[in-house]
């Protein structure tokens, strides 16, 4: 973890960001290191709630197929792993966002990573259930891991960038999300990044995460799919965000803040990578990039 710490703080120094934390998680042993770098410091104990960003999808919505899956009929699967035709993405009114999603026909279709897609599965696992979503995902969360309106009084988080000329800080970065203000599935929660590392340890025990994706790679060795079970994949183990060195049995996702968890089933081995990368601007990716590369081959190789 020395290692990895010396490589986190050179990569920090060309950003245009402040924060960054990592959690190396072994699921052998159920264990997990991590640190956290903010303004050049290293903290002795982490301590800052990241915007998980769209880490909220399969954080939701997948963990709810890991424990019900009775749940998922055909149609909500076509959901849950963007293939349900629906658009990528818009700006929803506060008053009527579900009427908007549900008037979206669902037809299968090539793989389009889509916030629709994911709060239509949202509405429709609620209308079967007859439950809250967050009723049905929170059966492993953390102390540390919540959604946005719950932040502890006097917690602190990173600076996201600006909305209505204030400083995002304490609130979630996606403006839908703020907008709607309720527990939804496409982004909101928060997390430390000891809290999100614990979190994918309960839900590897309690929804059998690692056991239930790779149950599914070894059925269809062959799959060119990018979501499984609503997790993204590594399909290019020689050209990846989750970093050279991992197996092509690899799975996680990506958030657009700048977080990630990549699994690697043959090592059982997982990568956590947290944030702050839309403090200044979003549109310039390429700093992001090499730090979640480079330290995700830094850890595949520790």
């Amino acid at each position: 973890m020395d290692e990895i710490k010396k490589l986190a703080k050179q990569l920090m120094d060309n950003q245009h960001f402040d924060t960054l934390a990592v959690g190396v998680i072994d699921f052998k042993t159920k264990k997990y290191e991590s640190f956290e770098l903010s303004a050049e410091v290293f903290s002795p104990k982490p301590y800052l709630y990241f915007d998980l960003a769209s880490l909220t999808k399969p954080l939701t919505n997948s963990a709810i197929c890991l424990k019900y899956p009775e749940l998922f009929d055909p149609n909500i699967m076509l959901l849950l792993n963007h293939k349900a035709g629906l658009p990528v993405g818009g700006l929803l009114s506060k008053k009527t966002w579900k009427e908007e999603i549900f008037s979206y026909t669902i037809a299968e279709s090539e793989t389009a990573y889509s916030d629709y897609s994911s709060l239509r599965c949202m509405l429709e696992i609620e209308k079967k259930s007859k439950k809250s979503i967050e009723e049905l995902c929170s059966y492993y969360f953390d102390k540390n891991l919540m959604h946005w309106t719950k932040l502890p009084e006097n917690s602190f988080s990173p600076e996201y960038g600006i909305r209505n000329k204030k400083i995002v800080c304490g609130e979630v970065h996606d403006n839908n999300c703020f907008n709607i203000g309720t527990f939804i599935t496409h982004a909101g929660l928060f997390a430390t990044i000891d809290g999100l590392c614990q979190s994918l340890l309960n839900l590897d025990e309690l929804g059998r995460m690692c056991e239930q994706v790779q149950k599914i790679f070894s059925t269809n060795p062959k799959s060119t799919d990018r979501f499984i079970l609503g997790f993204d994949r590594v399909l290019d183990p020689e050209n990846t965000l989750a970093g050279k060195g991992c197996s092509p049995n690899t799975f996680g996702h990506l958030g657009f803040t700048g977080t990630s968890f990549w699994i690697d089933l043959n090592s059982m081995i997982g990568s956590v990578i947290l944030t702050n990368a839309t403090q200044t601007y979003w549109y310039e990716r390429s700093g992001l990039n090499q730090l979640r590369r480079n330290l995700g081959e830094a850890i595949w190789q520790s």
